[in-house]
């Protein structure tokens, strides 16, 4: 979504930090082109604005110009400034499901993945919350909108309300609400109806309900592909019918990702999630500190190690990791490992949230390289013998000429798997020694202490951070260099 912002955003960082001493016209020229950038990614002339004149305050400083590193306190000032237009004066919070059953009101256009999104957010309390969920569909002009909501119920273990034919959504409502009483619900969620532009019958349709369920919380539900126009539906619900939180849909898209910038400033209220997809499993929490930094290349950590522990069966990586430390991997290990990959999105998913990851991700993409690498290489492990898996040395031309047939691949391919394993077993081997390893799992398994804020950290510690990841990357196949990765340039070209 911030593919082009983050671009531009670089370029201009990137002269910054080249840099040794910066003068106040070199800052000012800078913020020229940051504003440049802010409009082209579709952000609101006033929000664009304000964000330029409040960083070229602070970063014309003497505190910044005559610093040792003026470049990366640039860097900070604008994450940090980011940062607060995403958040606002302070942060959304959970959401308020308290004094149970507590209604939740889901409003919005149509089109916009309302009902998706309200079985998504459903099932995060469910699962992560452990609350007991009631969904009801007001949607009676929709055909087959509340068999939509019975359905993904079904798929995320969720009750819906049983479906009365002929009843008005303010009835529907009323019976939810009693539902939700007598049934012991935690929560209850109202999906309303939803039209293809506001009017008068839609706003006082939801006024109604409003008025009949009180909700704790309304969230509005709006394309974040739509750009500023989600900005003004978001002003037009809060102004008739009251929005205490939005939800921002499609933000895995190929959009500027200027509403999600503007949105907070402009509206006042608190973007409580986004979607990044269509599985049920693919929404996100807003973090304004997390956006700010892979906006600015510092990629998001602390989703990829959350994605892990989510995704992760931490016995399994446990007795993986004691191998790893006694040298030993397989290629049992590699396939485990890439199914892990898979799980957690795919490589696409994670090099967006690894810091400076941005460059290799492009030439991968640029060398027509994708996620079905994962799947062929899957592939050809599986078309192993249990003793070639065990011990890869033994592969020889006639072995590898089979492997490569079964798996329906050149032997050219195996070649590239077969390097890529050696350069792994070999970082390992490394790393065990290292205690890296351990670490890592500490980290995965929730008991390493986190990762560390960058809007917390002064420049000199990031300029340190970010020498430390370089070392690293040098040392990890595949990580090195913004190219494309040892080992991969014969896979996954697109045909």
């Amino acid at each position: 979504m911030f593919e082009s912002l983050s671009d531009r955003l670089g370029g201009v960082f990137d002269r910054l930090t080249r840099q040794g001493a910066l003068t106040e016209d070199d800052v000012r020229t800078a913020m020229r082109e940051v504003r440049v950038a802010l409009l082209e990614a579709d952000v609101s002339l006033p929000v664009a604005r304000d964000f330029v004149k409040r960083v070229t305050q602070k970063a014309t400083g003497a505190a910044v110009t005559k610093s040792i590193t003026p470049g990366q306190q640039v860097v900070k000032i604008v994450h940090d400034e980011l940062r607060r237009v995403l958040e606002g004066e302070e942060p959304a919070g959970e959401l308020k499901i308290d004094n149970p059953p507590a209604p939740v009101l889901m409003v919005g256009l149509q089109g916009g993945g309302k009902t998706t999104t309200t079985a998504k957010i459903a099932r995060r309390l469910k699962d992560r919350e452990g609350k007991k969920v009631l969904m009801a569909s007001l949607d009676v002009n929709r055909p087959a909108a509340m068999e939509q909501l019975a359905i993904l119920g079904t798929q995320i273990g969720v009750d819906t309300l049983p479906i009365v034919a002929g009843q008005r959504p303010v009835d529907i409502a009323k019976r939810a609400k009693q539902q939700a009483a007598l049934g012991g619900y935690d929560v209850y969620f109202l999906d309303t109806a939803g039209r293809l532009q506001i009017d008068q019958v839609l706003m006082d349709e939801v006024q109604q309900v409003r008025d009949a369920v009180s909700p704790r919380e309304t969230l509005l539900v709006v394309d974040g592909l739509t750009g500023q126009v989600a900005v003004e539906v978001a002003e037009e619900f809060d102004a008739k019918v009251g929005v205490t939180g939005v939800v921002l849909t499609r933000m895995d898209g190929d959009g500027r990702g200027g509403a999600a910038l503007s949105m907070r400033a402009v509206t006042g209220k608190p973007i409580r999630f986004v979607g990044l997809g269509e599985k049920l499993d693919a929404l996100e929490t807003f973090d304004a500190g997390r956006i700010a930094g892979r906006i600015l290349g510092m990629g998001d950590i602390v989703s990829l190690v959350e994605k892990a522990q989510e995704t992760a069966d931490m016995e399994a990586q446990e007795r993986m990791m004691r191998r790893f430390q006694k040298g030993l991997f397989n290629m049992n290990d590699l396939k485990g490992q890439l199914q892990q990959m898979e799980k957690m999105g795919g490589m696409e998913s994670m090099m967006s949230m690894m810091p400076g990851m941005g460059k290799a991700a492009k030439a991968m993409a640029g060398a027509g390289i994708d996620d079905r690498l994962l799947k062929r290489q899957i592939a050809l492990i599986d078309s192993m013998t249990r003793k070639e898996r065990a011990n890869p040395a033994i592969l020889q031309a006639s072995r590898k000429k089979r492997i490569a047939r079964g798996a329906g691949l050149e032997v050219a391919e195996l070649n590239n798997l077969l390097k890529m394993h050696r350069q792994m077993a070999d970082m390992m081997k490394k790393l065990g020694k290292g205690g890296m390893l351990k670490k890592a799992m500490a980290m995965m398994s929730g008991k390493g202490g986190g990762m560390p804020d960058p809007s917390q950290m002064d420049p000199a510690a990031m300029e340190a951070a970010s020498r430390q990841l370089g070392a690293m990357k040098g040392g990890i196949p595949g990580l090195g260099g913004g190219g494309l990765p040892p080992g991969l340039s014969g896979f996954g070209r697109k045909k």
